[in-house]
């Protein structure tokens, strides 16, 4: 696994970052009456895939690293959730949404799995 010096050099975490400026925007397109409610939870779902991606980074044991890898992955599933909501409400078309989502889901697996491989 190639070394990195921050996080922001991550594949994952820009994919990851991409996805949170993309929902942010879609967002804004919500109805008025959503802004505390489903718009405010796809927020702050997408922004807990980055971030914890983020905050995983730093930690020092690959089992912790990978916990907050896995924390990533609730959130993003979480986001699947809403992005489902939002697509029977006809709030949104999802499909690019959901490709983003798979493509986050991947890397977080093959990420894991290289900082679990590289460790044991």
């Amino acid at each position: 696994m190639e070394k990195t010096k921050k996080f922001t050099e991550l594949i994952v975490w820009q994919k990851a970052h991409q996805f949170v400026l993309a929902i942010y925007k879609e967002t804004q397109k919500f109805p008025k009456e959503e802004i505390y409610g489903l718009t405010s939870q796809l927020r702050r779902a997408a922004v807990s895939v980055a971030a914890n991606i983020a905050e995983g980074y730093r930690k020092r044991g690959p089992k912790d690293k990978v916990r907050f890898l896995n924390i990533s992955e609730g959130s993003l599933e979480e986001c699947h959730y809403y992005l489902i909501l939002a697509k029977d409400l006809n709030y949104a078309d999802t499909e690019i949404f959901i490709d983003m989502k798979e493509e986050i889901g991947r890397l977080l697996t093959s990420y894991s799995k290289a900082i679990l491989s590289s460790n044991s």
